[in-house]
């Protein structure tokens, strides 16, 4: 059996990043056999992966990478918000998120794509990650935007890199003009989804679903108000017009200048870009969102079990 030497444990926690006590053990039971340690690790990383799975996983990271004509974005999840500003966490999210360029935004794809540098795939890194990290983590979701010709700009908000955050923004333009000032244009159209969080890019995309509720919500209010069936049917419909403009994002308010619709913003910006322009797509992931979060009062935690 090859000598458990501190070198040898030195180059084990560097390919498999995990503590120096579980690296000592691993070599030891694999006769000092580095790959075989590394493979023992893996498996040692799922049991603990296994154990954490149960822990709600709402915080972590949002990672967006853009190049040229398209554009990818991933959400991450960790227990903590701790983790976030984890330098390894960070290194995965970065990866996984240019990883997921070319697999077309595919969750399941890129969970199964080979993670550069090791001898695994991006779940087998995650679980590396969460056997060294201690805490439950997650492939939540990934997508892509493209265009034929133009770009695809992003923007992250709450940002711990230029490319992690807790907001990911995604903006898909379509033309023949001028790149560097599209790029400038959907930087701040990206600036905007953020901050306004709309539903869908027009009024047409818009569930019809959420529009009927909207519409029986609405039809109720009006009629409690006595008016007859066509006032009613006026009123409803004005006020479905400012529900448009509340959650489509071509009918919202640009907040750079509070006052243009983002429809009349893109045609303004055509005559800058010297060509016509096309918003084709737009993507937000916020971290967490739509995850329930379990709510705990330590202070009532630790009473409670001062009285076991």
């Amino acid at each position: 059996m090859a000598e458990i030497t501190a070198a040898l444990v030195k180059e084990l926690r560097e390919k498999a990043g995990a503590g120096m006590m579980d690296c000592k053990k691993a070599l030891t039971e694999t006769g000092g056999d580095v790959e075989a340690a590394i493979d023992w690790l893996r498996k040692k990383g799922l049991s603990a992966a296994a154990k954490k799975a149960g822990r709600v996983a709402a915080e972590g990271l949002v990672g967006v990478v853009t190049d040229g004509t398209s554009g990818a974005v991933v959400e991450i999840n960790a227990e903590t918000d701790f983790v976030g500003r984890n330098d390894k966490f960070q290194g995965f999210v970065d990866t996984a998120a240019r990883l997921s360029l070319g697999v077309e935004g595919d969750i399941a794809r890129l969970a199964t794509t080979a993670y550069p540098g090791t001898g695994h795939d991006v779940q087998g890194e995650l679980t590396q990650l969460i056997a060294t990290i201690g805490e439950n983590m997650s492939l939540r979701r990934a997508t892509r935007l493209s265009v034929g010709d133009g770009v695809v700009a992003g923007y992250v908000h709450g940002g711990v890199t230029p490319t992690l955050g807790k907001i990911g923004v995604l903006i898909a333009l379509e033309s023949t003009g001028d790149k560097a000032k599209l790029a400038t244009l959907g930087k701040q159209l990206a600036m905007h989804v953020a901050a306004a969080s709309p539903r869908s890019l027009s009024v047409a995309d818009l569930d019809p679903a959420a529009v009927e509720r909207e519409r029986a919500v609405l039809t109720d209010q009006a009629g409690a108000q006595g008016k007859t069936p066509e006032i009613v049917a006026k009123m409803v419909e004005g006020r479905l017009r400012k529900f448009y403009q509340d959650v489509v994002l071509t009918e919202q308010t640009f907040v750079v200048d509070g006052e243009t619709k983002i429809a009349k913003v893109i045609d303004n910006a055509a005559k800058d870009v010297g060509a016509p322009i096309k918003l084709t797509g737009f993507v937000r992931f916020q971290i967490g969102e739509g995850i329930e979060k379990v709510v705990t009062d330590f202070a009532a935690e630790v009473a409670a079990q001062a009285k076991v």
